[in-house]
C-alpha cells in the first residue's frame, strides 16, 4: 500500500475541464519550461490526445526552448507549429503518446 500511495500522490490530479491550451507568453525560459512539464503530464495522465502550447513569436527562445524539451519528451510524440490561421508560428500543436 505505501508504494500505491507515493506513485498516487506524485502523479498529476485527473481534472474534468482540463484545458488543452496552454499559455506560456511573456514567461521566461525557465519558468515556461517548468511550466509546461507540468502541464505535459498532466495531459497524458488526462488522455488528452492534442494539445495546443501558446509560446508567442517574440525574440523566440521560448519557443525554441519549448521545441528542445518536446524532442526529447517521452510522453510526446508528434510536435509542429500551427498552420496559418492558427497561431502559426506562435503556437506549437503537440500529439500526445498513449497511457
Amino acid at each position: 500500500w505505501v508504494v500505491q500511495e507515493t506513485i498516487a500522490q506524485s502523479l498529476p490530479a485527473l481534472m474534468v475541464n482540463f484545458d488543452s491550451e496552454i499559455h506560456l507568453r511573456h514567461l521566461h525560459v525557465e519558468d515556461a519550461l517548468h511550466k509546461l512539464e507540468k502541464y505535459l503530464d498532466s495531459a497524458f495522465v488526462n488522455e488528452i490526445g492534442t494539445v495546443r502550447i501558446v509560446h508567442g513569436k517574440g525574440s523566440g527562445a521560448v519557443s525554441r526552448a519549448v521545441w528542445d524539451l518536446l524532442k526529447t519528451h517521452p510522453l510526446v510524440k508528434d510536435f509542429r507549429f500551427a498552420d496559418h490561421g492558427e497561431g502559426d508560428y506562435g503556437v506549437t500543436i503537440t500529439e500526445m503518446e498513449e497511457r
